[in-house]
């Protein structure tokens, strides 16, 4: 079988004769795979340095990004430190304010547990990812532990409140001043000879005695519970401070409050008087704690002292 050629006749510009030149398919053949070859590897070569110019560009921006993560990281942390001294600083307010509250400091192995806490079970897989991955796992922990001694302080200082509250309430409502200003004629005693009816019996309170119309103030907050008449006492008037605490006002000229009101300490009640059986105007005054009479001195702190 004949071998198949190619014939390309040359025709030349001018006198020059045109020329035939015989291409053999074996030789196309070959020009056509070569050059087929040439722009595959052509292709090939671009891609491949363009590739590699988007994975530079790529490191190039994921290192730039690590650099200003790992300042925003070194910022955070030390942010976490200042704030960790802060919370060390509550925490010490926090006890003076338990005491104050009349509290027990928290107990050392719960603040202990509010501080430190177990560590996730399994590890941290954030830790394995190099440098930067094991300071923002530490960061983690240091920031679940300050989570975790707020929620310890928060629930502190709810409970602080909730006990100064009660106290406070309880302190307003204890009798600390006299309700009048005058001076002592009789103290408070088991046993005492009655000035008009001349024989012993108990007198469960204290005799001021000061000018009439003089005013009869509140020792404390409470509740009027009680005003009226009473053989022997005279126009009365009765306060419930709570807490087991009463005091009675015995002998006035004139009562300034009704049933059912409510009073503060310092809030005038009643006016000095000789009402009952009294040889001139005075304030019986008495208290009762839990139904039993006490020495109404005992709940009169020094600045409310009686005036000589």
């Amino acid at each position: 079988m004949a071998k198949r050629r190619w014939s390309v006749v040359l025709v030349p510009h001018g006198a020059e004769p045109s020329r035939i030149l015989e291409i053999s398919w074996n030789l196309v053949k070959a020009v056509t795979s070569v050059g087929v070859v040439s722009v595959v590897l052509a292709l090939l070569l671009g891609y491949a340095v363009l590739s590699r110019k988007v994975t530079v560009n790529k490191n190039t921006e994921l290192e730039r990004q690590n650099r200003a993560l790992a300042v925003e990281i070194g910022t955070l942390h030390s942010r976490l430190g200042t704030l960790s001294d802060t919370i060390h600083q509550i925490s010490k307010r926090d006890r003076n304010i338990r005491l104050l509250a009349n509290l027990d400091p928290i107990d050392p192995q719960v603040e202990a547990a509010g501080i430190g806490g177990p560590a996730p079970l399994g590890g941290d897989p954030i830790a394995s990812a190099g440098v930067l991955g094991q300071r923002t796992s530490e960061i983690k922990v240091d920031l679940s532990a300050m989570i975790r001694r707020a929620n310890l302080l928060a629930s502190s200082f709810r409970e602080a409140a909730e006990s100064l509250a009660v106290h406070n309430d309880r302190l307003s409502s204890t009798p600390s001043i006299m309700p009048t200003a005058g001076w002592l004629s009789s103290a408070f005693a088991s046993m005492r000879m009655h000035p008009i009816l001349h024989f012993a019996r108990p007198h469960e309170g204290i005799d001021v005695v000061a000018p009439m119309g003089s005013p009869i103030e509140a020792p404390a907050s409470g509740t009027v519970a009680e005003v009226g008449w009473e053989n022997g006492f005279g126009n009365i008037v009765v306060i419930n401070h709570g807490y087991g605490v009463t005091t009675k006002f015995a002998h006035a000229s004139k009562v300034l409050v009704k049933p059912g009101q409510k009073v503060s300490r310092g809030q005038r009640i009643a006016l000095v008087g000789s009402t009952g059986l009294a040889t001139g105007p005075h304030l019986h005054y008495e208290v009762h704690v839990n139904g039993k009479a006490v020495d109404p001195l005992r709940y009169v702190l020094p600045e409310g002292g009686l005036v000589d």
